[in-house]
């Protein structure tokens, strides 16, 4: 049985170590790199499920699958209690092992892939409260350590959510002026007369409603860095005191007399294309270009590659934590989905997104059924039994198949799960399962 299992997964391109005992298996796992255990519940005068034991008290999450008698359903019970990752009940079809393993090895290489690249975000010295280790993330960090020291002005552009202030806090808290004030504003939050209030302060009486005097955010920001977000929307009028309070480093309070000097670094941000506000004559071109000495972009999250499960993984330790439940990570099918979404709100959506998971999850790892609507867009089940076309109605067989097998995969594979989302017995399940490998010659059971 072994030695058919075993060219079986080599077959799928699987690379095999075979072992008789539970110690013969113990060596391999400590010398070699294993992905996934496959093993019978009994070797010889050992359990296999020692196995699983043994890697959950070392640390280590290689999924291990146990294969039981036929009806033997307490013995498979035990085996999950004891840390098994799925179990296989005897007969088994090889092409069965063969699908059960390639998820087993791809949960396996996913885990330690997130683990990779969790660790790579410490190794790659990323800035601040930012996580990521794509190349452009990576190549951002590196000008925000050469800027950090150097005072001249920036601006930062990238859609929402890309975490332009995040750059700005970074570029703050590794200056200098990092034991100064960071004073950050939304101009696109603040009408116009407030935000030159707020912006350069007023004295008592100089207006309506002002029956103190306030310093503008200019004066608070002395000897630490001033963050002025969404400056695209900022008016004509504003712009042009801005101007000259940038050129003369002296700010005059509405309803004031004196000129209050000020020592503030200068970060901007925008979502907006400022050259093309600028020849449209909605923004001034003097500001713009005292404003953008530096110009700083923020990639999308959809060009950052990997960093979608980097951040993922952060948001599930942040939301876990804050939350209070055992949520360990991603299941293969909700990380695969995670990758695919385009992530229109970028990071903002994604933590958002892992935020509504992690509080609605019902297992230690995040499904597709625990991700928003939005982002599991046609993996939901309602649209899996979509039919448009009147004349090829499916039967209410075919609808239960189709059904069955998405809930399996939003379940990354594992029966027992799926089997409860179900409401299903396990041996049910195996018995449809089979039915329809047998009938089609379909390798998802």
């Amino acid at each position: 049985m072994a030695d058919m299992v075993k060219l079986a997964l080599r077959g799928a391109d699987m690379r095999v170590s075979l072992a008789d005992s539970v110690s013969a298996g113990w060596s391999i796992l400590q010398d070699e790199d294993i992905d996934a255990v496959l093993t019978d519940l009994h070797l010889g005068s050992g359990r296999g499920v020692e196995l699983a034991e043994r890697l959950a008290e070392a640390g280590r999450e290689t999924p291990v699958v146990v294969m039981t008698a036929f009806g033997s359903m307490d013995s498979a019970v035990a085996a999950l209690r004891a840390g098994a990752w799925d179990f296989l009940t005897k007969p088994v079809e090889l092409d069965e092992v063969v699908h059960v393993m390639r998820r087993a090895v791809g949960h396996s290489q996913l885990t330690s892939e997130l683990k990779r690249l969790r660790r790579a975000v410490h190794a790659e010295g990323s800035c601040d409260d930012m996580v990521g280790t794509s190349p452009a993330m990576v190549a951002m960090y590196d000008i925000i350590r050469r800027l950090a020291s150097r005072p001249v002005s920036i601006l930062v552009t990238g859609e929402s959510g890309t975490g332009k202030e995040l750059v700005a806090r970074a570029l703050h808290r590794l200056s200098e002026r990092a034991e100064g004030p960071f004073v950050a504003v939304n101009c696109a939050a603040m009408p116009e007369s407030l935000l030159e209030s707020e912006l350069f302060g007023h004295r008592r009486g100089a207006f309506t409603g002002a029956s103190e005097s306030h310093d503008g955010l200019f004066v608070q920001a002395d000897g630490g860095t001033i963050f002025l977000d969404e400056i695209g929307e900022m008016s004509a009028d504003v712009q042009a005191k801005l101007l000259r309070v940038l050129q003369e480093r002296t700010v005059r309070p509405v309803g004031g007399s004196k000129e209050l000097p000020f020592d503030a670094r200068l970060i901007c941000a925008t979502n907006r294309d400022l050259d093309a506000e600028v020849k449209a004559g909605r923004f001034r071109e003097d500001l713009y270009y005292r404003i953008k000495v530096v110009h700083m972009p923020v990639p999308p999250l959809r060009e950052r590659g990997g960093d979608i499960l980097v951040l993922a993984q952060h948001f599930i330790d942040k939301f876990a934590a804050r939350f209070n439940v055992s949520i360990s990570g991603l299941s293969r099918s909700a990380a695969a989905r995670l990758m695919q979404h385009d992530w229109p709100g970028n990071v903002r959506e994604l933590e958002n997104s892992i935020e509504r998971a992690v509080a609605l999850a019902r297992f230690d790892k995040l499904g597709l059924a625990d991700l928003p609507d939005t982002v599991k867009a046609d993996d939901s089940p309602t649209s899996a039994l979509q039919v448009h076309d009147p004349d090829h109605l499916p039967t209410m067989e075919e609808v239960e198949r189709r059904y069955i097998l998405h809930v399996l995969d939003v379940a990354d594979g594992n029966k027992s799960a799926a089997a409860d989302l179900l409401g299903l017995d396990r041996k049910t399940l195996y018995r449809k399962l089979r039915r329809y490998a047998e009938d089609e010659g379909d390798t998802e059971g």
